[in-house]
This record gives C-alpha cells, structure tokens and sequence, in this order.
C-alpha cells in the first residue's frame, strides 16, 4: 500500500458519469488527517504512519493520549488509525493528509464496522430455513432445530450455526474504484456502498487487488 486516508461515511448518492449513466456512490469526508506517529524498522521492527483524523478537546483525552500527542506536537485527534505503508520516507510527523492523496479511477480498499444489529436468531444471522407450519410443527418454526449431539460427546461442537450477536464487526470492502475526489471540500465519491452507518469512521488504502 501506498496510500492511506481516514474519513467518515455521509451518506449515499448517485452522479453522472461521462455517457450520462447512473452511478450509485457513497461520499466519504477523507480528511484532514495529521501524521501523529512514525514507525521505523529500527524502531518498531516495521514501517508504518499514525494518522489522527478529527479534533477533541483536551479535556476529554486521557493523560497517557495527552503526552503523545504532545511528542508529536499535534492538536488530540479523536480517531488513531495505523497505516503500513510501503515507503515513509516522504512522509514526516506532523504533515497533513487530505483528500487530493486519491484521484478518480483509483482502486481503494475500505476498512469499516458494520451496523450492529443486536441479538438475532439463526434465520436473521445466519439465512437459515425455517420449519413448515404444518400439523405437528408447534411454535418452534423458527428455532435452530437439533444440537445433533445425543449422551456422546454431550456437547455441541463448535461452529454450530446458533442465535447471537449479529453486525457491529470490523467489514474489508475491495478493490473499489474512487468516482470523484472534491480536494476543496475534502470529499471522495467511492463507487457502490461501504460498511458502516452514516458518520461512522473508515479507513481507505490502496487496493491490493489494484
């Protein structure tokens, strides 16, 4: 990789392109980001940048984030997000990242969380088939059936396909193609959709695909 940004998801829309087809796209605010740490392999045992996106008050940073943004000599960001890059050399703390670091036609990967959707059952999390309501089916239409496991080994093995947690997870979206960059207003047009709720943070690089 060789490029690396940090935004936040506004909304879905769709624009024009040159043969006046719809393009759907979501608008990221990509940027500014502050370089707040640089890693060496001298250092660190690898290179990478740290890139703070979005400004907090002081009085809301705890005192170990305090003293490191105070090495750097940057204002506390409320979003920290590493990015390993290729080559740093070029790159120095305290430099700013904004949106013009991509241009249309690039091919991006996009890091997000997804919406949580709190506890859901075996058909909502994981597309599971329900029971015919037939005679004899009862109100159990939409439970997760058997455990498969009789007195031996008494136990339901993992992997088993069962209720729980669903979304609010860390989501890898490839090698997606940047449809417009806005350098004035900061804002990159990313063709189809992104993880994550409205005003949620991402992180966009350099495809690997690309």
């Amino acid at each position: 990789m060789q490029k690396g940004i940090i935004g936040k998801k506004i909304g879905m829309t769709q624009i024009f392109d040159e043969s006046g087809k719809v393009v759907p796209v979501t608008v990221v605010e990509a940027g500014p980001c502050t370089v707040v740490q640089k890693k060496t392999v001298e250092s660190d045992g690898y290179e990478a940048v740290q890139l703070g996106f979005g400004d907090i008050s002081a009085k809301k940073v705890t005192k170990p984030a305090k003293g490191h943004f105070a090495k750097a000599d940057v204002a506390p960001k409320k979003t920290l997000r590493e990015f390993r890059l290729a080559d740093i050399s070029a790159m120095n703390v305290g430099d700013i990242l904004k949106a013009d670091v991509f241009a249309a036609g690039d091919r991006i990967d996009v890091v997000g969380t997804s919406k949580g959707k709190g506890y859901a059952g075996t058909i909502k999390r994981w597309n599971g088939h329900r029971l015919r309501e037939s005679h004899g089916t009862g109100p159990v239409s939409r439970h997760a059936g058997s455990m498969g496991a009789c007195s031996s080994p008494s136990r339901v093995f993992k992997g088993k396909k069962l209720p729980g947690h669903l979304g609010a997870e860390r989501v890898t979206i490839q090698n997606l193609k940047v449809v417009k960059v806005d350098a004035e207003n900061n804002l990159i047009a990313i063709k189809g959709a992104i993880p994550g709720p409205k005003g949620s943070v991402v992180c966009i690089s350099d495809s690997v695909k690309a």
